[in-house]
């Protein structure tokens, strides 16, 4: 990271290649056991509505610096060699988890749950049905059939939550009657190659929510001892 301080950095616009840096190194950090999970989702969620080199320069700004990065235009780290794995579900690039068949088509849960997450690919339409139960779909380390999947849902008198990852565009279209569906959180500007999401159908006394959390990274191996 560059020397300079924030106050001192110019109002440049940042571009996705910053933002993803940025990230990238934060992604490192966790791994490296220099920041924990409610401290890397909270700076990832920053570093995705960030806009400039001056917004985005305080987020490394106490991790070290990637060997060679430097100038006004580094705001974001380079990314250090990460200690163990070359990369883990849900960091690839975005290009490289589209395509497939789908794994299911549908999930129903009736005094019931159902979850669907891990490793799984998300088809080009997806039902899922809560009736006085509830279902959570992940998608933080699903592939997807195509760029742009489709999410039906009817929760009557139950619940259903879907976990996107930051960077995903997400489109909610559904109808509520007595119910809701919600989306808490933003997902951040759509990442490169990203896939669109849209949710859509019903909630009749219950509820459809849409929750962006960070990929969940493995556990670091144990120590040696000396």
């Amino acid at each position: 990271m560059s020397d300079e301080r924030p106050e001192e950095l110019p109002d440049l616009r940042a571009s996705d290649a910053d933002r993803e840096r940025v990230v990238e190194r934060l992604r490192d950090a966790v791994a490296e056991g220099r920041l924990d999970m409610d401290e890397f989702e909270e700076r990832l969620e920053a570093a995705y509505k960030s806009r400039t080199y001056r917004e985005l320069e305080p987020l490394t700004r106490d991790l070290p610096a990637a060997p060679g990065t430097a100038g006004p235009g580094a705001a974001a780290h380079a990314g250090a060699a990460r200690p163990y794995g070359e990369s883990w579900p849900g960091t690839e690039p975005w290009p490289a988890r589209i395509g497939g068949a789908g794994t299911s088509s549908a999930a129903v849960a009736v005094m019931a749950g159902f979850q669907r997450k891990g490793h799984w690919t998300v088809p080009a339409r997806f039902t899922a049905v809560a009736f006085w139960g509830g279902g959570q779909i992940d998608l933080r380390e699903a592939r997807f059939a195509e760029r742009e999947v489709v999410i039906n849902c009817v929760a009557v008198m139950g619940g259903i939550e879907i976990v996107v990852p930051p960077g995903v565009e997400v489109d909610v279209r559904g109808f509520g009657f007595m119910g809701a569906f919600d989306q808490r959180d933003s997902p951040g500007p759509a990442a490169p190659g990203a896939p669109r999401v849209v949710v859509t159908g019903l909630a009749f006394w219950g509820g459809v929510e849409v929750k962006v959390k960070a990929p969940r990274l493995p556990a670091a191996p144990p120590r040696k001892e000396l």
